[in-house]
Order: C-alpha cells, then sequence, then structure tokens
C-alpha cells in the first residue's frame, strides 16, 4: 500500500452493516474509511470530514451486506493441496512450494479471507510469504504462521519408519526430549516465527507431550513474545494445554466437561476445524476417498458434534479455523463452510459463527480488538457481499456473490481468470488405485474401493479405475459447468 493511498479515504455506503460485534445489522448504512482504518459506521455518517480535494473512492452497497473480512486461524499454505502425506512432506522443492504458496495465497483472498493464521508448515515459507504479503510484493490475505509443527515420536507428524527419519520437506520437526523442544523454540523464534504449533497425538487417543513439557515449551514461548497453539483431539491433552497456558487450542474432538470447564474460565479459544472431516464425510467418495477414512472421519464427527455442543452451552469461545491446504479443501474454495458446520456441529447462531470468523479469531493475528468488527479505529479488512449471511450462511461459500474485498482500506482488484487454474505439488508415483490379482480379472471378486468409484454418478467403468484421472475428471466437469 502506498502512502497516498493510505492517506485516501473510502465510502461503502447504503448498505446492510453486520458489524459482528454482536448487534443487530442495520439496513441503509454506511461504512467511511480513512486509510486502513474505520473512521466511522452507521445511518448518518458525516462525509464533511473529509477535507476538500482529498481522494475519496465510493463503493454503492445497496442491498448488499457489509462485514468484516473473514479470517482463518487454521490455513495451512505450503500443503499444495496434495492428495497424499508424502506430498507434503517429500515432493516440490522448497523454492516451488514457496512459489506456488504465493500463488495460492490470491485465491484465499478472493473467497473473501482476509487474514490467515498458519499454525505450521514446510520449512520457513510462511514467514517469506507474511513479509512478501505485507510489503505488498504479492496478494494474500494478512497473515501469522509458525515454523514445524514440534512433535514427539507419539506425535502427529512423525510419520515414517524410524529407518526414514522425518525429513527436510516435513511439515513437523522431531523433538523427543525437553532440551531439543526448547531448543527448536528458540531457532524458530530466530528465524521469524509468530507462534509456535505442538503436534500431540494424531487421534487424541493419548496424550503425547507431559504437562511439564508444555508448560516449559509455553513459558519460554511468551517469555519471548510468541504464542503457543496445538493439535489436541483428546480430552487428556486439551486439558493439559490448557493448563499450561497455550494460547489456543485446535481441534477438541472429544472433551470431558472438567475440561470444557477449564477452558471456558480461562477464555481459551477453541478451534474446532471441522471442514477437512466433513468434506471427506460428504464428498469424499466423489474424489476416491477410501472408505475406511470416510467411515473414520464420520465417526469423529459425532463425537465431536457432542463435545462442542457442550462446550459452546458452556460459554467456549470458537473461531473459524479450516485445515485448507489439502486436495479435499483446496485454496479458495471451502473456508467459508466452516461457518455452517460451527452451526451444525457445535449449534452456534448464524450470528455467533460470524464472529468465530471474525472478531473471535483475531487473536491468532496478534490483532485483537483491532480487526473482525466494522468499529471505528478498526482495520479496514471488509467484505461486500450478495445476500444476507444471518438469513443463509452458505451465501459466503459462493465466490460469485463476494462482490468486493476490501483490504486495509483497498479495494482489491483479482485476475479470475488466472486464479482459476490449479497448480498442486508434485503427484506421488502411484502404481495402481487396487491390487491387480488374478481373481479380479478371472473371478468374481471386485475390490471395495473400485467398487464406490464404479458406482460413482458420471464415471465410466474404466475411468473409475484411476483415482487420479477420477478427480482430473471432476475438476474438469467443475470447471466447465
Amino acid at each position: 500500500m502506498t502512502a497516498s493511498q493510505a492517506a485516501g479515504w473510502l465510502l461503502v455506503k447504503n448498505g446492510y452493516v453486520l458489524d459482528a460485534t454482536g448487534s443487530p445489522a442495520r439496513g441503509d448504512s454506511s461504512v467511511l474509511v480513512h486509510g486502513n482504518r474505520i473512521h466511522s459506521v452507521g445511518v448518518d455518517v458525516d462525509v464533511q470530514v473529509i477535507p476538500r480535494g482529498d481522494p475519496v473512492t465510493v463503493i454503492e452497497a445497496d442491498g448488499k451486506t457489509v462485514m468484516p473480512g473473514l479470517i482463518d486461524a487454521h490455513c495451512h499454505m505450503t500443503y499444495g493441496e496434495s492428495r497424499t502425506e508424502e506430498e507434503i512432506d517429500l515432493y516440490t522443492s522448497a523454492e516451488l512450494r514457496t512459489l506456488k504458496a504465493a500463488f495460492n495465497a490470491q485465491k484465499v483472498l478472493r473467497a473473501g479471507v482476509t487474514g490467515i493464521s498458519q499454525p505450521g508448515g514446510s520449512y520457513y515459507i510462511g514467514v517469506g510469504l507474511r513479509e512478501a504479503i505485507a510489503d505488498g510484493i504479492i496478494q494474500g490475505p494478512r497473515m501469522t504462521t509458525a515454523g514445524r509443527y514440534i512433535t514427539t515420536s507419539n506425535g502427529l507428524t512423525d510419520w515414517y519408519p524410524d529407518s526414514v527419519g522425518v525429513p527436510a520437506g516435513s511439515i513437523g520437526i522431531l523433538a523427543n526430549t525437553l532440551p531439543e523442544m526448547i531448543n527448536e523454540v528458540r531457532h524458530q523464534v530466530k528465524n521469524g516465527v509468530d507462534l509456535i504449533k505442538l503436534a500431540d497425538s494424531p487421534f487424541g487417543d493419548y496424550q503425547a507431550f507431559t504437562a511439564d513439557e508444555l508448560k516449559a515449551i509455553t513459558e519460554l514461548a511468551h517469555q519471548l513474545g510468541k504464542r503457543v497453539t496445538i493439535h489436541a483431539r483428546g480430552s487428556a491433552e486439551v486439558g493439559a494445554a490448557n493448563s499450561a497456558g497455550i494460547d489456543w487450542i485446535m481441534h477438541g474432538n472429544v472433551m470431558s466437561d472438567e475440561v470444557i470447564a477449564g477452558l471456558a474460565e480461562r477464555g481459551t479459544p477453541l478451534i474446532p476445524t471441522l471442514l477437512l472431516l466433513a468434506n471427506i464425510v460428504d464428498w469424499g467418495r466423489l474424489v476416491g476417498a477410501p472408505v475406511e477414512l470416510r467411515d473414520g472421519m464420520a465417526r469423529a464427527l459425532d463425537k465431536t458434534a457432542d463435545s462442542l455442543h457442550r462446550a459452546h452451552a458452556a460459554g467456549v469461545t470458537f473461531a473459524m479455523g479450516t485445515d485448507s491446504g489439502f486436495s479435499v479443501n483446496p485454496y479458495g474454495e471451502w473456508h467459508a463452510r466452516e461457518l455452517e458446520l460451527l452451526m451444525t456441529y457445535a449449534g452456534l447462531t448464524a450470528m455467533e459463527a460470524i464472529q468465530a470468523g471474525t472478531r473471535n479469531a483475531a487473536v491468532t493475528l496478534n490483532l485483537e480488538g483491532q480487526i473482525g468488527t466494522l468499529e471505528p479505529g478498526a482495520i479496514a479488512d471488509i467484505l461486500v457481499v450478495d445476500g444476507d449471511p444471518l438469513e443463509d450462511i452458505r451465501v459466503l461459500q459462493d465466490k460469485k456473490r463476494i462482490h468486493t474485498v476490501i483490504q486495509d482500506g483497498n479495494p482489491v482488484v483479482f485476475d479470475d481468470e488466472a486464479l482459476a487454474r490449479r497448480w498442486p505439488h508434485h503427484r506421488a508415483q502411484t502404481y495402481s488405485a487396487e491390487d491387480l490379482t488374478y481373481d479380479l480379472i478371472h473371478g468374481d471378486a471386485v475390490p471395495d474401493g473400485q467398487r464406490a468409484l464404479a458406482e460413482t454418478p458420471g464415471l465410466q467403468r474404466d475411468e473409475a479405475m484411476d483415482i487420479v484421472r477420477t478427480v482430473q475428471v471432476r475438476e474438469r466437469v467443475g470447471d466447465n459447468a
């Protein structure tokens, strides 16, 4: 943003203003912006305060909703829309991953997500991406970022056999002793991260970090001026993380009433990140997601709904995070669906869901109280939307309804044709989707996965034999719809 832009004025007028404070939305209202901050909001905005001769940009919002830009508190820009963990960790060079992350950041912003927090990713790509966006070198949402997840051999990101180890390109880094953990925190802070990301057990069935380790890591990070978050799906690790002072919790799929009460008492935000699970359950069959994975995610959602409804009733603060970056929740496609899922699986109202995706998530940008609402003095990240998300939260999922994205007080111009292309990481070297057995050719046996794909509407049998081709066909069909 240039100095002349920063000194200018922007008037979004005659809209239906949803300020995300919890107050009722107001029709025929306007938002006046000076530089990158909101000057005034309401039905009687005084434009006479604009000095004669100062440049003014006017956006007519009649019949449209004016609201804060969305904040995705769990968006992995280095994942490259991968279909396998090996693609995330092993394939594609650091240099090319960086360029792809920069390209995909535009898609996220185009979807109305004006702020993201990246809780972990490859190398220090997130740090470079954050700086490039802030300097205006590339187009993307404002951003905070962690480095590689810190994990143990029993945690989320020590995927591979000991004979392979943890590759340099992995999204996680292994630290099995407290000195190793402390050393990694120090190095990550030196290299410019905004927060530390810890990865506890993959599915929440045990606690991978000790309570003392969590406390020591958190105390050091806070001493160094950084925040801490954690992948924690089970009650034990959520409770231990909250007791250790970790700043916000990712997931919380299974939680006891006691743990929920602790979150509510301390005011610790919970970011469930339901999108990855729900997309696989609802539509995974269309893109060849294994039956076992789909069934497992469905069971997890059932358990999660119970915990989240109890958390909502107890007054726990929710924020929006999507885990975007996988092939099943690609960049710029499904971010706002998380709001609908929070209503379904946690019982939030439409207003509460919108606050989860705006005001409540501001803490993950280190901007709580400065962003996520339309109030005088707030940072002017604003959306103008066709439709009323309080009546139908799904309007925010339709990119065609995102009429205008305003970032730092400036309307953003997008090249939608360029953003329509996909640029994933290098694919894994797949030989087949099933085992080629004698009985498959000469007998009656049909593998379950093949049967599921073969029964998918709109696909021919030969197409169902190749998962990669199946997904490509679906992408072409979507592009031509």
